[in-house]
This record gives C-alpha cells, structure tokens and sequence, in this order.
C-alpha cells in the first residue's frame, strides 16, 4: 500500500526522473508533468495527497497558480522548488500558501523528509495564503546555500509571532532581518521599534523601554513613552541584548510573560501587544555560564534562532552584493551605476572582509567617490589591505624568498605551467585563444606544454 500520492511537476525531465526513482524508493505513488496545466487538471480532480512543483513551467507560473490550489484544496501541502534562489522567491512561496520552499539544487533526504512532515501533519494545520503584497526593495541579497536557509527559515516565520534571536558578527545584517520579518509579516501594518542597548546609558536603559511619569526621578519634567508602549500592536528589536543589564533582564522577562509594562513612577500596568526580536554579537550561552545573562531570559528569547553567516562564509555572494550597493549609490545619485573590473572582483571575493556586509557597503561607496568620473573601479579604488592590492596591480608583489632558500627552476616551472593551465581554462580549452592571452604564439603554447610534460 503506497505511503501517499505525490503530483510532481517540473518541466526539467531530469528532475522528474530523479524525483520519481526518490520518492517512489520511499514509498510514494508518483505522478509526473510537465506543465502546470496537467497539474492543475489532476488537483481539481482531487487527486494527490501532496505536491511537488517548480515555480516556472511553460504554460503558467506555479504562484498564479498556488491561489488556485489552495481556494480549491485549501489542505493539500504544496512543495515549491526553484532555482530563482532569492528571497522574494521564499516570501511568494509562504505568501502563496506553500507548504515548504526548496531552492534548487536540494537534498534528496531533506525532500523526502519535508515530505513526510506534510503528510503526517494534521490537515487543517496545512499553509493557507496570507495577504499578497507589493513590495518596492528586496531587503536581502545572496543566493548562497547560507543564505537560502536564511530564507526558508523567515519563509516560516513572516505569519507568526514567534520571539527571534537573531545571532551574528556586527555587520552582517541582523536589524535587515529583523525588519524584513516585520516588514513582510502580518503586523506590517504596525510600527517597528529598534533599540541598540549598546548604544543607551545604563541608567537611561530602563525609561528608555518602559517610560516614566512626569516627576518619576529628578529631570523627569514630562511623561515618556517608552519603545515598548511605542511598539504596540507591531514589532521592537532590541539589538544588542547582550548589553542589557541584569536588573533589567528581570524586568524584560516580566514584560515578555506578562505583555505589559510599568513607567518609572506608576504602579498602573500598560498592556503592551509585541513581537519581540532579539539580536546578539556576543556569545550569549557563554554569558549565561558566566551568570552576566539570565538563562531563563536566554530561552525566553531564543525560540527560535537565527545565525546570520559571516561574508567570508558567503564569499560568493559578493558580485551579487556589490552590483545590489552599486545600483543603490547610482540612485542616490541619479546616475548609471559603475561596474568592477573582474580582477578588483576577485580581489574583493578572497578578502576576508571582518566587518563583513556593512564593510562592503562602505569600501564601494568610498571607491565609487574615488573614482571620479570612471565608470569601472579597480581594485586600487578599494581601501583593502596593500598585499592584496599589491598581488593585483602586480603578480609578482608577494613573491619572496624564504631564509630556508628556494628551488628556483622548480619554482618557474610551476609559475609557467599554472599561467598556462588558467589561460587554457579561461578559454574553454580553445589554445588559440589561450596563447592571445598569453601573447604568444599557438604553436608556442603546444610547445611549452610539450616541454613542461617532459620535465615531469
């Protein structure tokens, strides 16, 4: 007896055949398409107890057609794929009513999984649409197996009120999440209050979230509303929570029990309506350990958590950052965005980058300015360290000889083969056009290869 009836739709045939041999091993019936249309006549019909689709087929777009399925079908799971692996491809995927969203390529097990899940899960527990929405920006650029994560996970979370914690290196974009959690969820309708603790007077901390009444301590010569009574009815993200002091902690636990809060100088409790999002540079188990932060607040906090990856871990996200900021700094400028020299490019995709995303930002904007009136930049423009500089502008600039001495042929030989390997790769293979890189003739490249493959 089959495990369940699964509709795929894809109009790549490999994927369909990797799908079916997949899927029918764990037990499922499978029915394949290649078109929406075929997919479509199948759910009306009522068959499948899941499905599996692509976003873009030949004849419709899968969410055109989501609303359709789930108006008709309100509890059959849908699995979206995609190769469009952004984040506005996410939030269209949960928008639609998908039950999960799988970037392509995925994992054969993590599908068959998901799969599971859905068909397990209680019925009326299955993703229903939420309001569609326009959006002017995309707040998060990267389509790197990291930051697909990132995207399945707020996916999920845009129609809920979970409590997040967000961690992370400074720079990497904790508050461009925490907005894009409100911004996309269903309290965008409501304020968003950000409140960097690290950046407040310990003894301001306190009337900063909570407020005070007129009179409450000395100075205090009008009421003040504090950021949580502010947040009503939308989100606060407090930034930085490591930084909180720890009589406050105790307090902002009582809030998050509580939902309400007490200004300085009242005993009348404020019933506060809040979505909570935390952030944290710092490691906050170790401070739990070292009792500067309270573990009953740590796990109130981290419901669910969220690692924002550091840029050196997504390195391959940077042409798509940089071309992002580059067209952000023509706007703000009103004129055509600049391009990277592709040698600046890999310059700047083998630096380490410690203040990650917010350090990019920057070194383009300083480059953009430093380039006058040039409309490609070039790693000199880029306030990087000068070795890296350096090895750009010259091959030679980080070439040194050791104390312990060198095998000079030995050495050369290895420099000539490997400029001759990169020239035939860049090339497609094609010597001729390898040896006009190199400018040399055909005929010396062949002979160069010939002589090299005899010292061997």
């Amino acid at each position: 007896m089959p495990a369940g009836s699964i509709l795929v739709a894809d109009d790549d045939t490999a994927i369909r055949t990797v799908l079916n041999q997949a899927l029918s091993r764990a037990g499922y019936e499978v029915r394949l398409t290649g078109n929406a249309a075929t997919l479509w006549r199948w759910v009306s019909q009522g068959e499948g107890d899941l499905v599996i689709t692509d976003v873009v087929m030949p004849d419709e777009n899968a969410f055109d057609l989501l609303p359709r399925i789930k108006k008709m079908r309100p509890n059959l799971p849908v699995i979206v794929m995609s190769a469009q692996n952004t984040f506005m491809t996410a939030i269209r995927a949960s928008e639609r009513g998908a039950y999960e969203y799988l970037p392509k390529p995925f994992d054969l097990k993590e599908l068959i999984a998901i799969v599971g899940r859905a068909l397990a899960e209680p019925k009326e527990r299955s993703a229903t649409p939420a309001e569609d929405t326009e959006f002017d920006s995309i707040p998060l650029v990267g389509r790197s197996p990291a930051m697909q994560e990132i995207y399945r996970v707020l996916a999920r979370l845009m129609q809920t009120d979970l409590t997040v914690m967000i961690s992370g290196e400074s720079g990497t974009g904790k508050e461009l999440v925490a907005r894009a959690l409100h911004d996309y969820g269903k309290r965008r309708n409501g304020p968003f209050v950000a409140v960097n603790m690290a950046a407040i007077p310990r003894d301001l901390i306190e009337s900063e979230l909570f407020g005070h009444e007129r009179g409450a301590f000395t100075g205090a010569v009008a009421q003040r509303i504090g950021r949580f009574e502010l947040a009503h009815r939308g989100t606060i993200f407090l930034d930085e929570i490591g930084e909180m002091p720890l009589q406050l902690q105790t307090k902002i636990l009582r809030v998050l029990q509580e939902r309400e809060v007490q200004r300085i100088g009242s005993s009348q409790p404020v019933p506060v309506d809040v979505r909570v999002i935390a952030a944290s540079n710092q490691n906050l188990l170790k401070a739990v350990a070292q009792r500067r932060f309270r573990e009953d607040l740590y796990y109130r906090l981290n419901v669910v958590a969220l690692r924002m990856p550091p840029l050196r871990e997504r390195a391959s996200d940077i042409p798509d950052l940089a071309r992002h900021f580059l067209e952000k700094v023509a706007e703000q400028e009103s004129s055509a965005p600049k391009r990277i020299d592709p040698g600046a490019l890999d310059v700047l995709m083998r630096y380490g980058w410690p203040g990650n995303v917010r350090q990019l930002e920057h070194a383009l904007e300083s480059a953009v300015a430093l380039s006058g009136a040039r409309s490609t930049l070039y790693a000199k423009d880029f306030d990087l360290p000068v070795d890296m500089i350096a090895a750009e502008l010259d091959p030679l600039a980080l070439l040194d000889v050791p104390e312990s001495g060198i095998n000079f042929e030995q050495l050369m030989m290895g420099i000539e083969r490997r400029l001759l390997e990169r020239a035939l790769q860049k090339s497609g293979g094609n010597k001729a056009r390898a040896a006009s890189m190199l400018n040399m003739k055909r005929t010396t490249l062949i002979s160069k290869f010939k002589s090299l493959e005899a010292c061997v």
